[in-house]
C-alpha cells in the first residue's frame, strides 16, 4: 500500500484527488490542509512526515489570489516559494517523492506556440515570480516533479465555470474576454493524472522521471469560447459578447497566451489526455 501526503487538500484540487482516490485501492492518502499542516513551517511539516511517513507529498497549496498578490508579496511568496522550498528540503532529506503543481503564469504569455517544459520563463506577475522561485527551488531535487497546469476548475470552490453560471442566471449579458488564449483543466483530470503517476511508479514499475511536466486538457481556446460552452451546455440563452482585456482593470497582467505542450507528460506517464470540451461536460453534469 502506497502512503500518499496531501498538502493543500481543501482546495479544488484536493477536493478532486479525495474523490478519485477511491478508483486507487492501491494507495492510501492522508489529507492535511492549512489548519493540520502548515507548509511554510518546516517544524510543522516534520512533524507531520514522522506521523505518517509518506512514500509521497502532493503539494496543492498554493497562494492563488493572482491580483491580491501584486499588493501581498510577503505572503505570496512565504507560501508559494518558501513552503515549497521546505517541501523540497523534506524530501531530499527523507527521501520522499514529490509532486508539486505550479502554473503556466511562469511564462510572459507572449508566444505564439504551445509551451514546451524547457522553454525561458519570465513571469510578470507577482503571482508568477512567487510559483517561479517554488518551482527553481525543486530544480536539482532528484525526488520531486513539477506539474505546470491552467485554467483550473472543478464543480468544488469557485471558479470561472461557477462564476458564468452565476452571471447567466442574473445578467442579461455577459462580456467575456477574447483576446487571451489557453486550455482550461478540469482539476478532476489533473488529480486523475497524478494518480496515475504514483501509481504507476509505486505498483506498475514505471520508472519515476523527475523534472518539470504540463498538464492541462487537450485543445484551446479563449475564455469567451470557454464562457460560451459553459452555457451552451447548460442550456442557457444568456448572450455573450467578446471583449478585449481592457475591457477589465486588475491588478496583475494575465497571459495573452498559455497554451502549454504535454508531449512530455503523454509519453514519459502514458497519460490519456481528455479534450477540454469533452471534460467541461462531465463538470457540468456535476454543477447545478
Amino acid at each position: 500500500m502506497t502512503k500518499i501526503l496531501v498538502c493543500g487538500s481543501d482546495g479544488q484540487l484536493g477536493s478532486e484527488l479525495k474523490v478519485i482516490s477511491e478508483l486507487y485501492k492501491d494507495c492510501t492518502l492522508i489529507y492535511t490542509d492549512y489548519n493540520t499542516v502548515d507548509i511554510t513551517d518546516i517544524v510543522s511539516l516534520n512533524r507531520a512526515v514522522d506521523k505518517h511517513n509518506p512514500e509521497w507529498i502532493v503539494n496543492c497549496a498554493a497562494y492563488t489570489a493572482v491580483d491580491k498578490a501584486e499588493e501581498d508579496i510577503d505572503n505570496a511568496f512565504l507560501i508559494n516559494h518558501i513552503g515549497t522550498k521546505n517541501l523540497g528540503t523534506i524530501s531530499e532529506q527523507k527521501d520522499i517523492r514529490l509532486i508539486h503543481v505550479s502554473t503556466d503564469y511562469v511564462f510572459n504569455g507572449e508566444a505564439t506556440e504551445p509551451y514546451h517544459e524547457d522553454q525561458e520563463t519570465n513571469p510578470v506577475t507577482v503571482y508568477g515570480r512567487s510559483k517561479l522561485a517554488g518551482e527553481q527551488e525543486l530544480e536539482d531535487n532528484s525526488n520531486a516533479i513539477i506539474i505546470r497546469t491552467s485554467w483550473l476548475y472543478s464543480s468544488f470552490g469557485n471558479n470561472f465555470v461557477k462564476t458564468m453560471i452565476r452571471l447567466a442566471k442574473d445578467k442579461p449579458e455577459l462580456s467575456v474576454v477574447n483576446d487571451q488564449k489557453g486550455t482550461p483543466t478540469y482539476a478532476a483530470d489533473l488529480a486523475d493524472a497524478i494518480m496515475q503517476i504514483i501509481s504507476k511508479c509505486s505498483i506498475d514499475q514505471t520508472i519515476f522521471t523527475p523534472g518539470v511536466y504540463h498538464y492541462s486538457n487537450l485543445g484551446k481556446c479563449t475564455w469567451y469560447d470557454f464562457a460560451k460552452e459553459i452555457l451552451r451546455v447548460k442550456g442557457f440563452s444568456t448572450p455573450v459578447k467578446p471583449v478585449t482585456s481592457e475591457h477589465f482593470v486588475q491588478a496583475a497582467k494575465r497571459p495573452a497566451y498559455s497554451i502549454m505542450d504535454k508531449t512530455k507528460i503523454i509519453d514519459t506517464y502514458n497519460i490519456n489526455i481528455p479534450q477540454w470540451d469533452e471534460s467541461l461536460k462531465n463538470c457540468l453534469e456535476l454543477i447545478d
